[in-house]
């Protein structure tokens, strides 16, 4: 699956995207997204995602325990100023 962050998540995962492998819950990836080492210098990701919104191929994901496959595109959207 392709995984694109977008602001404070950006920077607190050095990247503007990368493909992760599917078929696991999006609260199983969004753990071991949590336990990475932080970036120097940027946010803590884990705090981020604790803030952010996600988008399943565009549509807005609750659901944690929604399987992602591989052919998915999750959207991490912090909370962003002025909108």
């Amino acid at each position: 699956m392709l995984v694109r962050y977008f602001g404070a998540a950006k920077a607190a995962s050095g990247v503007d995207e990368e493909r992760l492998p599917g078929g696991r819950t999006l609260a199983v990836v969004l753990a071991d997204l949590r336990e990475r080492p932080a970036v120097p210098g940027g946010p803590s990701l884990a705090k981020v995602l604790d803030r952010s919104s996600f988008l399943l191929n565009e549509i807005a994901l609750r659901d944690p325990s929604t399987v992602l496959r591989d052919g998915d595109v999750l959207d991490i959207l912090p909370p962003f100023a002025g909108g």
